[in-house]
């Protein structure tokens, strides 16, 4: 097992991989699945070294196969193998029956499933449904399902869970719950988003030997965002260098109840490396935000008139954080939108767009699913259902680049692969840290990032100041301001200029 790459892909590219493995580069069917089976048998014995009772459950498709070379060759390690049959093995693939047929003719018996028999395993090995399951599971799948589930032993899946989506990370009614998935050949991009995570458990890569070339003629759905990919972009700081050299952003929110939000929001963007934050707020806040964080330049703004002055001055700009949506936060949106400058938009803002929708080439919105669901005109459930489908629809509405909030943000901008941030956890599902990713989206851009870079790297660098404020202090409690030393630790993983 290798790394996981960074590439990800739909089912139906995969199943082209593996047509072109098979086609064009003469490497059997077979072959694969027998790879796939050696590779899993290394990681059940990496994660659980004290196994020695396997129990394996086959459905009728190439997973199946998959498991039937798994207990064959578990059996041969001299572990103590059952493996049992849902559904009418009379429909499996030629390659799956050939493995079905060595694996009898090795003197192992299939049996029926019945659920007492996943007591006696030390690990359950879920060879189900592969990637090709689209429909929803139900009668004696379903049921197979939740009594593995239920069972209270590990579980280790073979290439996705059972009953997961391998697109959208949606679950197909009921999906196996594992510990580990071993996958092969390409990442699939649903394991990465939504759900898929949570029923994945800890993810393994094998490419089954696949040659690179095969891998030419398949262009990724999408890619996993990483730190390195996007943290050299930032320019290095030269000694003579002063604060104007790296940009000013502008703040534009902080109505009645809410200044916190635009407070945080400029301190993120000095913590990744702005030179200058400004604060465009409600009159009776901004002495108040200016005692919070003095390096923060804090103004009264209750007019477009007001603004002005404030925008004329900017590099960057973010609303939304804590706006509101009565006149003031209309009159503040209206006035931004008359500026050119780079444009992150957040929050209230967002719920503003989605009464008048507009596109816009120089801003970045930042949605969280609900808020999406409003700048779509669709439901939440909807959203969920295929963030990677939402996530283009958002761009293709709106322009620019959007980034939808969630278990595995994504990034989507023009001429660009969708980026997948695999970095965050579930403390980070606390108020404030919308403002914080917007602050810090910003600080990059002021700093020359362009609105793809500083999206890409703003998500990853926030996500992974959250996991480290995480480590430090458990993910329940954790609070926004809590990331705000990490980011700045992140943002200076780049080398530093003469």
């Amino acid at each position: 097992m290798a790394i996981l790459p960074l590439n990800l892909y739909t089912a139906a590219q995969v199943r082209e991989l593996d047509r072109c493995t098979i086609e064009e580069f003469g490497i059997s069917g077979a072959m694969l699945m027998e790879r796939a089976g050696k590779a899993s048998l290394e990681q059940l014995r990496k994660h659980w070294p004290q196994a020695q009772r396997l129990v394996i459950i086959c459905g009728v498709g190439n997973n199946g196969g998959d498991g039937y070379v798994l207990a064959r060759l578990a059996r041969k390690a001299e572990m103590y193998v059952s493996i049992y049959q849902l559904g009418d093995n009379s429909k499996l693939s030629t390659d799956a029956q050939a493995a079905r047929q060595m694996l009898l003719d090795s003197g192992m018996e299939i049996l029926p499933f019945q659920p007492q028999v996943l007591r006696a395993a030390d690990v359950v090995i879920d060879a189900i449904f592969g990637t090709g399951l689209s429909r929803g599971v139900t009668g004696q799948w379903a049921d197979a399902i939740e009594a593995i589930n239920t069972c209270g032993q590990p579980v280790f899946a073979m290439d996705i869970p059972s009953g997961l989506h391998a697109d959208t990370g949606n679950i197909l009614g009921i999906a196996i719950k594992a510990q580990v998935t071993a996958t092969f050949g390409g990442l699939k991009q649903g394991m990465f988003t939504h759900l898929g995570p949570d029923y994945c458990g800890e993810i393994a890569f094998d490419s089954l030997s696949i040659p690179p070339e095969a891998y030419h003629g398949v262009t990724p759905s999408a890619r996993r965002i990483t730190l390195e990919d996007h943290i050299t972009k930032l320019p290095s700081r030269a000694k003579a260098g002063h604060k104007g050299d790296y940009g000013h952003v502008v703040i534009i929110g902080g109505e009645r109840g809410m200044p916190g939000a635009a407070r945080m929001a400029g301190e993120a963007a000095y913590r990744v490396g702005a030179g200058l934050v400004s604060i465009a707020t409600r009159e009776k806040h901004a002495s108040l935000l200016n005692l919070a964080r003095p390096e923060l330049m804090c103004y009264g703004v209750e007019s477009a008139e007001e603004l002005k002055p404030l925008l004329n001055r900017a590099t960057t700009l973010v609303i939304g954080p804590g706006l509101g949506q009565d006149l003031w936060g209309q009159t503040m949106l209206a006035e931004a939108l008359n500026h050119s400058h780079p444009l992150v938009v957040d929050a209230d803002a967002l719920n503003l767009l989605a009464s008048q929708p507009r596109q816009h080439n120089r801003w970045i919105i930042t949605p969280h699913p609900g808020e999406a669901s409003r700048l779509l005109n669709i439901n939440i459930e909807e959203i969920q259902a295929d963030r990677f489908a939402a996530v283009q629809a958002l761009q293709q509405r709106y322009g620019g680049v959007a980034v939808l909030k969630g278990n595995g943000s994504l990034v989507c901008s023009t001429n660009h692969p969708l980026g997948l941030c695999t970095a965050g956890n579930p403390g980070m599902a606390s108020g404030g840290m919308g403002d914080v990713l917007s602050g810090t989206i910003a600080g990059l851009l002021a700093q020359g990032l362009t609105l793809n870079n500083a999206a890409h790297l703003g998500v990853t660098i926030h996500a992974m100041a959250g996991d480290r404020a995480a480590r430090e202090g458990g993910e329940r409690g954790l609070l926004a301001s809590d990331l705000m030393e990490h980011l700045r630790q992140l943002a200076n993983l780049q080398q530093i200029g003469p």
